[in-house]
């Protein structure tokens, strides 16, 4: 059975030392497939083809292959050559190639790169010198991690990111482009990790050779927008079956895990779901009862309106800035007019706020204090412990926050939306992701 690993090597490989590099590869490979098989997975995804260092000095993905240079691989042992692997495999498997936006490259690069070597790091891979590691950034997604860089830091990645290219307004320096790249149709495939490419494979699935160099393929095309995003429903699809494949086998855990389940989440927008669930509280309905006699003698069905009460309980620790409550209180402004609900606003950080409760009517423009404190603990128990005092039941009781703080010990015996920015967890109620 064919390794997957591209023939091609430099020009000064004799065919003893590339195939020594193709072996050293092939057993890294199967070693993750054996011992660490969500990583396993997704690096039989990718086809290895040896390349031109001029264009990759380390190694490099495109989201269709792993590409390396020879004398690089050959300076790793075999646990780094595990970690080069797994890197860029991750990577194609956290669509990095096609979350930048409007970011500068060489930023984001770095930001991917502390996204991912922790993540290794924990699940036990050695990294080779000069791999970006900062304790600060564990557990962060590589946009959590963007604006906490320097805009002057000249720090390099380990590997080429050749999915894109630099941009005007910054760009990656030597070996520093590592989004992870999605696309490439779907083919039929064994579980033995049969490679990609093929004659449907997009143009830059099969790189050219490298002119004059002798060596190996040339650096392929950046991905266009269409590939951008029929590559990262691929490798969603990837990842969640290699999430799915590594739990069955009981080796998937820990913070990779955590990571992998938040990424994993729907996407709707957090404004459609909300508007959802108000909705779906309103108590519209029609009634059959019979009019007056003056109203002629058929009974025909008519709208009647009840308003609703809503919650809205806003966590004001500190951790939410004060543009997202903004947000947030403009948002539930708007929906408020449509459902006809009347507004109880609780802020909320170890205790509720000063003045509170605040009360809208359906007709009243919602806003947040002037006089609103915050900045202390959290804990969401007085806003429920309020309720109960109170003795009412609402329809809906909306809950703003990071979800890091104290619950209550019981679910009430109302529905509960969370609103969650960040990767915080609830025990019950709706979740629904901010960010």
């Amino acid at each position: 059975m064919s390794s997957g690993v591209g023939s091609s090597g430099s020009a000064g490989a004799s065919d003893a030392e590339r195939r020594a590099i193709e072996t050293k590869l092939a057993a890294a490979r199967t070693r993750l497939i054996l011992d660490k098989p969500f990583l396993g997975a997704l690096v039989l995804r990718l086809p290895m083809h040896a390349s031109n260092p001029d264009w990759c000095p380390t190694t490099a993905t495109d989201a269709r292959a792993f590409y390396y240079n020879p004398e690089y691989i050959a300076s790793l042992s075999l646990d780094q050559t595990q970690f080069m692997l797994a890197h860029e495999a991750l990577h194609c498997a956290l669509s990095h190639f096609a979350r930048r936006q409007h970011r500068v490259k060489h930023k984001w690069d770095l930001a991917c790169d502390y996204a991912i070597n922790p993540l290794l790091i924990g699940e036990g891979l050695k990294p080779p010198p000069n791999a970006l590691v900062m304790p600060t950034y564990k557990g962060m997604t590589a946009e959590e991690i963007y604006p906490l860089i320097d805009d002057n830091d000249e720090s390099e990645t380990l590997d080429t990111h050749a999915y894109d290219r630099e941009n005007q307004q910054g760009g990656s320096r030597s070996g520093a482009s590592e989004k992870d790249l999605d696309r490439q149709p779907e083919q039929a495939q064994s579980q033995q990790g049969e490679s990609d490419s093929g004659p449907g494979a997009p143009r830059s699935a099969q790189p050219s050779q490298a002119d004059g160099s002798g060596g190996g393929p040339g650096e392929p095309e950046p991905l266009t927008p269409d590939e951008q995003e029929t590559l990262s429903v691929q490798w969603q699809q990837r990842l969640a079956g290699a999430a799915q494949q590594a739990q069955q086998a009981g080796k998937f855990g820990g913070e990779m895990a955590r990571m992998i389940a938040h990424l994993l989440q729907p996407r709707l927008p957090w404004r459609m779901l909300l508007a959802r669930y108000m909705t779906a509280v309103s108590r519209d309905d029609y009634s059959y009862a019979r009019p007056s006699r003056r109203a002629g003698d058929f009974i025909m069905p008519s709208l009647r309106s009840h308003q609703t009460d809503v919650v809205v309980a806003v966590d004001t620790s500190g951790s939410i800035k004060a543009a997202e409550l903004e947000e947030f209180i403009g948002e539930i402004d708007a929906l408020k007019g449509q459902v006809r609900a009347r507004v109880t606003l609780l802020p909320c950080d170890a205790a509720l706020c000063e003045g509170a409760p605040f009360r809208f009517e359906p007709w009243e423009s919602l806003r947040l204090p002037e006089a609103i404190r915050g900045g202390g603990g959290t804990s969401f128990r007085p806003v429920f412990q309020w309720i109960d005092r109170e003795d009412i039941r609402p329809d809906l009781l909306v809950y703003f926050t990071d979800a890091q703080g104290e619950f209550p010990p019981g679910e009430p015996a109302f529905p509960v939306i969370w609103l969650v920015k960040g990767r915080g967890t609830v025990p019950w109620g709706q979740r629904i992701q901010l960010n």
